[in-house]
């Protein structure tokens, strides 16, 4: 069954007890790597960009995004879900609500002290994880393209929103590349799903799932690159003033 499947899946653990197991792969830690990834970019294309904002901001979308998106769809989705037996009703919106406090919280505070533009990002958010992921207003929202905006796009202009409290032709620009990412992603997923559904595997499915890897896996190292390269610059600038 693909209930029993989704526990071989590539991105879950193959250690520790079942519910470990069935947490990280709720989660779609890989893929909300991405969505982690896509807010680091925003901040890194500004020049001296603060430590501290793009830690809360990363922060701010791993509790919305990575936890309380991903319980908020495998409670709120019309389909089966294959990990709707790890957490009930009630444990999942104590999760959600915690989650969602204590990013609002944090978003709120940076918001009013120095970036007011958040504040509209963060309603945009609030509003496509539950129409997303609650399938609202008939599934309207429930597709490839408004989640590569909720998941790649806007992600990104956090990012960067956070550290100018402003919005640039480049930085819109620039945005576009998590857009399309994302929706590559999902579309991917999407029929990789399909096929595991049926199951129906075969070398499509195969292929499908090395793409997915490859997107997640790729976008990931590129962000600790990115991340990496001016502390490597900072440190062979520390040595070559000392020779």
């Amino acid at each position: 069954m693909y209930k029993d499947n989704r526990l071989n899946e590539w991105f879950v653990p193959k250690f520790g007890p079942r519910k470990f197991r069935l947490f990280c792969g709720m989660l779609f830690l890989p893929y909300t790597g991405m969505c982690i990834s896509f807010v680091i970019w925003g901040n890194i294309i500004v020049n001296d960009y603060d430590y501290k904002r793009l830690g809360v901001i990363v922060l701010i979308y791993f509790l919305s995004l990575g936890i309380a998106a991903h319980i908020a769809d495998n409670i709120g989705s019309k389909k089966i879900k294959p990990w709707g037996d790890f957490l009930d009703k009630k444990q999942s919106w104590i999760i959600i609500i915690i989650c969602l406090v204590v990013s609002y919280v944090l978003g709120v505070y940076y918001a009013l002290v120095h970036a007011p533009l958040l504040i509209l990002l963060g309603i945009a958010e609030g509003f496509f994880l539950f129409a997303y992921n609650f399938e609202l207003f008939g599934g309207r929202f429930h597709n490839n393209f408004w989640f590569a905006i909720s998941w790649g796009m806007l992600p990104f202009l956090a990012g960067f929103v956070i550290q100018t409290d402003s919005m640039t032709l480049k930085s819109i620009s620039i945005s576009l590349i998590p857009l399309l990412l994302s929706y590559l992603e999902i579309r991917v997923s999407r029929l990789y799903k399909e096929d595991k559904r049926a199951n129906n595997i075969n070398n499509k499915t195969s292929l499908y799932e090395i793409i997915l890897k490859t997107l997640s896996i790729g976008t990931i190292s590129i962000t600790i690159v990115l991340l990496l390269i001016p502390i490597f610059l900072q440190l062979f600038e520390i040595y070559y003033h000392n020779l």
